[in-house]
Formats: structure tokens, C-alpha cells, sequence
């Protein structure tokens, strides 16, 4: 049986337990890491915000990056026009 890793996670100055898979400490911490370094770009960008608004604004880019990955791995349209096609030739072959 796996054991989980208990591990502390800083993000945004606050420091969060997780149990988690030993496989995926490093994308985690990685996460973390690049969620801090966005929040600290908008800290200097922006000082009359709060850590709150940073934390949004981050996430917000983050999700737009992850549907934009998601659609451009969408290969549904493509498939239907393949589909399509081959419906195509099918009903061309059968009239031969």
C-alpha cells in the first residue's frame, strides 16, 4: 500500500498541510512555487491590492492557460470530420 507524504505548502504567505503521493510532491511544490511568483508580480505591479486580489487575478491565468490547453487537445472536431468523410467514401464505394 502507498503511503501518503505529509508536506507543508507555502502559497501566498500562508502555509497549507497536505497528504499527498510521493509522485506528486514535485508538481505541487512546482505549482506553489509558480502561484507565488505570479502573486509577487502583481504585489510590485499593483500596491493597493491585497494578497487576495493577487490570488485571484493568478488563478484566473492560470484556468484561462488550462482550457487553452484543453481546446487545443480537443480533437473531437477533427474526428467528426473524419467521420464525415469516411461516410463519404463509404456511399461513393457503394455506388460503384
Amino acid at each position: 500500500m502507498d503511503e501518503k507524504l505529509s508536506i507543508r505548502i507555502n502559497v501566498a504567505d500562508r502555509f497549507y498541510p497536505l497528504k499527498i503521493d510521493r509522485t506528486q510532491e514535485e508538481v505541487i511544490r512546482k505549482a506553489a512555487k509558480m502561484i507565488n511568483e505570479k502573486v509577487l508580480q502583481y504585489k510590485q505591479r499593483y500596491k493597493d491590492k491585497d494578497t487576495q486580489d493577487f490570488l485571484a487575478m493568478a488563478s484566473l491565468q492560470y484556468v484561462i492557460k488550462v482550457i487553452e490547453a484543453e481546446n487545443k487537445t480537443d480533437v473531437s472536431p477533427v474526428l467528426e470530420e473524419v467521420k464525415a468523410m469516411e461516410q463519404s467514401l463509404r456511399e461513393f464505394l457503394d455506388k460503384e
